[in-house]
């Protein structure tokens, strides 16, 4: 299909063109054809029971089986349920805003979009040609992206009345040698993409129309984020350079890098933005962590503690007051391959607290208002933990995966954690 040249109202959804982008400013359109529509699965059941076995393989029929050496082993599982359809390593997970829906992407090229309540497949989405490392679903919950390893960015969109349950495939984005990350803007259909080539591209759905294409970075974006008003745009790469954007221009606000003495700190494997957009915290590879002040464009304080040899990977940011973070204090939290979570203390640049796990954490997730003290850590030692972040009690340890925890996610109700792993299954779990 032939992508058009339209503005679709939601990329400006409050009408501010100094909130966000001028719908002039589309530098390219992308036109695309014939692409066969998306394969719909309208079976109400889950995948195959998930094994109970220690070590296991997938078997010729895409099933996971337990090793012969291994069938007397068993597992704990504290999940609610799973979804084993995957036949690898699963890669990504989102939720979707308001429904209990979520979307995965894994090795096998394929994403599926799937009920989290019940474990039942919703949709297979098809298309790629290598493993889909991204899912993200629009701000509104209307349309589904997917981005892979073959560098194709694909998106569907929610047809029909019949609630959640049927999706068509709209159009395939064209641009990134390789896709490392994929973020829709908080208040429009408005995505954005790292690649693995040192471009970041912005693109406007429905359309297809690409808004700008950011160069810049000198090495794969491995990370990037809108802040949360949706005005600026920051990303970060695998040579130490962090730039922060305005959308409208392909001029960088600001870029620090490693010929900044304060800031550099080898590769930057994670980043986050606080609430209050004034504020992000900056990990590396050598174990380094940087708060720069987002308005002043320099490093404002330096986090030492994770050790020096191992990868910061996840960072986020938590609302102990439970009334929403403004200025630009707070609370963040690290985690790293060291197996370490660090709670530190912005206003003072002091460590709180720190959480531990037997191998390195993957992901870090916040639970929303009333319980925005709730911290939920995953690792590759194949647990979930959640945890206190006033005190750094851990509350609960949740089991059920047979393989590193490589991402999660929040579901709607602000309370039920979906995971990733490398065992080839999503599984479901409550933080209660």
């Amino acid at each position: 299909m032939a992508a058009e040249r339209v503005v679709d109202d939601h990329a400006n959804p409050e009408g501010e063109d100094d909130d966000f982008i001028d719908p002039n400013d589309v530098v390219d359109i992308i036109d695309l054809d014939g692409d066969a529509p998306m394969e719909d699965d309208d079976d109400d059941e889950g995948g195959a029971p998930f094994p109970t076995g220690g070590s296991f393989h997938i078997d010729e029929h895409g099933n996971l089986q337990p090793d012969e050496e291994d069938e007397g082993t068993t597992y704990e599982d504290t999940s609610l349920r799973h979804f084993p359809s995957h036949t690898g390593s699963v890669f990504a997970v989102s939720t979707h805003p308001s429904a209990p829906i979520a979307a995965s992407g894994a090795e096998d090229d394929f994403g599926y979009i799937w009920d989290y309540a019940t474990g039942a497949e919703i949709v297979k989405l098809t298309g790629h040609t290598d493993s889909v490392t991204s899912t993200a679903f629009s701000s509104d919950g209307e349309m589904i992206a997917t981005g892979g390893m073959d560098g194709k960015v694909r998106i569907w969109r929610r047809v029909g009345s019949e609630g959640w349950k049927t999706w068509e495939f709209l159009t395939e984005l064209q641009g990134p040698d390789e896709v490392m990350w994929l973020r829709w803007h908080p208040k429009g259909n408005v995505l954005l993409a790292g690649s693995n080539d040192s471009m970041v591209w912005l693109w406007q759905l429905p359309s297809g129309n690409t808004m700008q294409v950011f160069a810049g970075h000198t090495g794969p974006v491995q990370c990037g984020e809108f802040t949360p008003d949706g005005k600026r745009i920051i990303t970060a790469d695998a040579e130490g350079n962090l730039i922060f954007w305005d959308p409208r221009s392909p001029t960088p606000v600001f870029k620090l890098g490693p010929n900044n003495a304060r800031f550099d700190i080898d590769q930057i494997t994670s980043l986050a933005v606080n609430p209050a957009s004034t504020l992000a915290v900056v990990g590396g590879s050598a174990g380094g962590v940087r708060v720069v002040s987002l308005s002043r464009g320099e490093v404002v304080g330096a986090l030492g503690g994770h050790k020096e040899e191992d990868s910061v990977e996840a960072v986020v940011f938590v609302d102990l007051s439970g009334a929403g973070q403004v200025g630009t204090g707070g609370v963040v939290v690290t985690g790293a391959t060291d197996g370490k979570a660090c709670i530190w203390d912005l206003g003072t640049m002091r460590l709180r607290a720190t959480l531990e796990h037997n191998d390195a954490i993957t992901t870090l997730l916040n639970l929303k208002n009333p319980k925005s003290h709730i911290l939920v850590s995953g690792s590759a030692d194949k647990t979930l933990k959640t945890w206190d972040a006033r005190t750094g009690t851990l509350i609960k340890e949740h089991k059920g995966h047979h393989g590193p925890v490589l991402s999660a996610a929040l579901a709607h109700d602000g309370e039920t954690i979906i995971t990733a792993g490398d065992d080839g299954a999503c599984l479901v779990f409550n933080t209660q």
